[in-house]
């Protein structure tokens, strides 16, 4: 296999698995029966509007109406649901008072209505409604912090719920006793409902979780409001039915990769697809791996891709951090694990299209990323220390850039080892 053909094979790859979670395509099959009356629709997250123009598409003699927010830049036509566009991932108005629409038209619905659910990664900060006496600033701030501490997304979310008026199953509350059903693309390890976006339409299962060591983990920056409801006394969480349906998942897509490669002659090994830890740390690993793979033929023999998924984490120390996201970051550490290694290829990349907050997906590594670095006069470590990834592999080209997918079912990292 020809570079060119290994570098073709691995974006074949990760196409497959963006198209494994296109709700053009999985939608439609997941939908409840069709409602007597009305079916009103919310939602949030980078696929909302693709899942509600895809909801319009397979229902077009329904009775649909309601409102979804999505990402600035991942609008597209809807004829009877509105779409809203709000920031991402520190919210800002536009999301708050999305999520306003969102709660009201919840609790104008009667035990007639059908309530369609429409939620995907992303959520969270596009539908946010801060508990008082915590304001959308202060919550703003929360996030960056957030996003800056390292914590996996698990106890991000954590925090998360107990802010929100929305989410850990305030939207599911507010809509009373009109029936109502989620539909998610999941982007978070395990698929756990109470993860993506968040968790709106269901119970909080952390809600009277002590949660003073998160706390202490983002130090005497987080606002006060927010420190003190955090370490509150909680309730317990109200229990109630939830008919809750994922449409795709990461383990979805990783299994479409896995049939790219076999067509290609490639045996694929899926390591799982919640993986988490420091982005620079699983760089390490995973090419601890891939080369024993080549030079061992273990745990699977060469030619070979190692597929994986889930989130990794950057933890920003107190110096202001270059331009990268996390599989910039991976890639950059796998590239001075790998040391040049002539048999390994690799990709990682968001699903959405966004690395992080930056305007590419992620990156291909090849054998000769380090030699072409040194002749462009970059230096690999010292941009990993700097959290610079990004800009190491858009000066050699090697960025890929897909734009807004559309859809979210976080990380994808390939190692193909021939």
């Amino acid at each position: 296999m020809t570079p060119a053909d290994a570098q073709g094979l691995l974006r074949r790859m990760f196409d497959a698995a963006i198209a494994a979670a296109d709700p053009s395509t999985v939608l439609a099959r997941h939908l409840p029966e069709k409602p007597a009356g009305r079916c009103i629709v919310v939602g949030a997250g980078k696929s909302a509007a693709a899942m509600a123009r895809a909801l319009e598409q397979a229902w077009p003699d329904v009775d649909l109406s309601g409102v979804v927010v999505t990402r600035y830049g991942h609008m597209v036509p809807t004829e009877r649901i509105t779409v809203r566009e709000a920031a991402h991932p520190v919210p800002d108005a536009a999301g708050e008072q999305a999520a306003r629409e969102i709660l009201q038209l919840a609790r104008s619905a009667t035990e007639d209505d059908l309530i369609l659910a429409l939620i995907s990664g992303g959520g969270s900060a596009l539908m946010s409604l801060p508990l008082p006496p915590l304001t959308a600033t202060e919550k703003a701030e929360v996030n960056r912090l957030l996003l800056a501490s390292g914590l996996a997304i698990d106890d991000m979310n954590r925090l998360r719920r107990r802010l929100s008026l929305i989410k850990g199953g305030g939207l599911a509350r507010a809509a009373g006793k009109a029936r109502l059903v989620s539909l998610a693309i999941s982007d978070v390890p395990g698929d756990d409902p109470a993860a993506i976006a968040s968790g709106p339409t269901v119970p909080d299962p952390t809600a009277q979780q002590d949660l003073s060591q998160l706390v202490t983990r983002l130090g005497p920056s987080l606002p006060q409001a927010a420190r003190d409801l955090l370490l509150a006394p909680a309730e317990p969480a109200p229990e109630f039915a939830v008919d809750y349906r994922l449409i795709a998942t990461p383990q979805m897509s990783l299994e479409a990769a896995a049939d790219v490669a076999r067509a290609a002659g490639v045996t694929p090994l899926l390591l799982g697809d919640a993986l988490e830890g420091e982005a620079r740390e699983m760089g390490k690993v995973m090419g601890g791996i891939a080369r024993a793979v080549a030079g061992r033929g273990t745990p699977v023999a060469a030619p070979a891709v190692l597929l994986s998924g889930g989130e990794t984490t950057v933890t920003i120390g107190e110096a202001k951090p270059g331009r990268g996201g996390r599989n910039t970051e991976f890639l950059l550490s796998l590239a001075l694990s790998l040391a040049a290694h002539p048999q390994i290829y690799a990709l990682a990349g968001d699903t959405d299209g966004i690395d992080g907050t930056e305007d590419a997906a992620g990156a291909i590594l090849t054998p000769d990323t380090l030699a072409r670095a040194a002749a462009a006069e970059l230096t690999p470590s010292a941009a990993l220390a700097a959290h610079d990834s990004y800009n190491v592999f858009d000066a050699l080209g090697d960025l890929i850039r897909t734009g807004p997918t559309l859809t979210n079912v976080n990380d994808f990292r390939a190692l193909l080892v021939l």
